[in-house]
């Protein structure tokens, strides 16, 4: 069952919400994510797409810049402008993709090929799909954001608050690639970056995959784990003393997935169920094959809810570190924590959550479905923790397509439709935002 996305609206908010409908087409979308798929935009590189994006809202009608954090990487944003008496809105989405689309940086760890979805060229599969990298996650939710905010500046909706469409570099959890310049080019150091130059709002909306209203997420802790063994050479492996830290890292891995699982099931609950991999191993000298490395090293990515603070989590992870130890006798193993990032939960009865979800049942004709189980972790934590009210909303990973659906596809595939479904999504509730006094918001959190 679907509604018309319009219940629970005046006749003024109605109007103006399906004037701004008008202008969302899926022709437009369609030529909206072309463009953008077509940009190669990796982590650290996204100055060429962020030009594109505020070339394309200022065509529209709306004041907008590109805002650098190197020669290499940057910001876009864009303003629709109110008259002041109302609360600001920021329509959110990163604009960076997980993978590079280059044979030299993403082979063999993606696969043993480069298929055509996971290179930066959008291909129109049907009247319906399109593919290419990043095409669902994030541009697809990209082009929604934009396609929003477009439509309401043609239709010329009067704000009272300033309506805010934000484009951040680095929202991929990810250092710096091989060629960067910077270290700290993901993990959201974009959406800092606006925010620390003034770019703030009331309220936000993170545009970002799973068709619900999101009010809390995980964060992430990473840890750098350290197996120490004993530098020797295979000719001599039975004559000398023998302890391979490779060997002996397989052995932690083994335990560690374990304990993930023990980990995920006691912090599970709200909407997010935390979880733990292990990532990478680095050890050894691939050119010398006759000898053992005195280190093997583990990178680990552990979710943390929103009421686990990352020292909570590091001194969870030095205990399962200490039980590992009891069960492998002459292990000597480290653990670091290298990277920490707070999970993060908006007040469900703050205004933006209630006209998110009211726009959702809207849309829906039935009351909004709360997702659970969620590990995945976006810029809202970077809103929310700098003080923003926020939600997130996207599309569901499409289903049925000509194609098997993996992981990569689901990134690098979007449906058309869907967008259309979350743009109207995205204009029914900024329409309900920024069209009010700051009171009737302020009341209603």
């Amino acid at each position: 069952m679907t509604g018309d996305g319009l219940a629970g609206l005046d006749a003024r908010r109605r109007a103006w919400t399906e004037e701004a409908w008008r202008h969302v087409t899926g022709d437009r979308l369609r030529e909206l994510i072309t463009g953008l798929v077509d940009i190669p935009s990796p982590t650290g590189d996204e100055a060429p797409l962020a030009t594109h994006i505020a070339g394309t809202l200022k065509a529209a009608g709306c004041r907008s810049a590109v805002q650098p954090l190197d020669d290499r990487q940057a910001n876009a944003w864009a303003r629709l402008d109110g008259d002041g008496t109302g609360p600001d809105l920021m329509l959110y989405a990163p604009i960076d993709t997980l993978t590079v689309g280059e044979e030299s940086e993403d082979l063999p760890w993606i696969g043993p090929e480069l298929r055509d979805d996971m290179r930066p060229h959008a291909t129109v599969v049907d009247d319906d799909l399109v593919t290419g990298l990043g095409a669902s996650n994030p541009k697809g939710h990209a082009a929604c954001v934009m396609m929003a905010t477009e439509a309401i500046a043609r239709a010329g909706t009067p704000l009272t608050g300033d309506l805010v469409a934000a484009f951040g570099a680095g929202g991929m959890p990810t250092n710096a690639r091989p060629v960067g310049v910077r270290h700290n080019t993901g993990q959201g150091v974009g959406c800092s970056f606006l925010l620390e130059q003034g770019l703030w709002t009331d309220y936000a909306v993170i545009a970002k995959p799973g068709w619900t209203v999101s009010w809390d997420e995980v964060g992430l802790v990473w840890f750098e784990v350290t197996v120490r063994g004993t530098h020797t050479y295979v000719g001599s492996r039975h004559r000398l003393p023998y302890d391979n830290a490779i060997a002996r890292a397989g052995e932690v891995v083994r335990h560690l997935e374990e304990w993930f699982a023990e980990y995920a099931e006691r912090h599970t609950g709200g909407t997010v169920a935390p979880q733990g991999i292990v990532s990478s191993v680095r050890g050894g000298w691939p050119r010398l094959a006759a000898v053992t490395p005195a280190v093997c090293t583990l990178r680990v990515d552990l979710r943390i809810g929103p009421d686990t603070t990352p020292m909570r989590a590091k001194r969870e992870f030095a205990a399962a570190m200490e039980a590992i130890r009891d069960k492998l006798p002459g292990l000597d193993l480290s653990a670091e924590m290298i990277l920490a990032i707070p999970g993060t939960r908006t007040d469900p009865d703050n205004w933006i959550c209630r006209t998110s979800m009211a726009s959702w049942a809207a849309l829906e004709g039935r009351e909004h479905e709360v997702l659970r189980g969620n590990s995945g972790a976006t810029d809202a934590n970077i809103l929310r923790g700098r003080g923003i009210p926020t939600v997130r909303v996207g599309m569901p990973k499409v289903a049925k397509a000509p194609f098997d659906i993996d992981f990569a596809r689901g990134m690098n595939t979007v449906s058309v439709r869907a967008m259309e479904k979350l743009t109207r999504h995205l204009v029914r509730t900024a329409v309900d935002t920024v069209t009010r006094e700051r009171t009737e918001s302020e009341g209603a959190a």
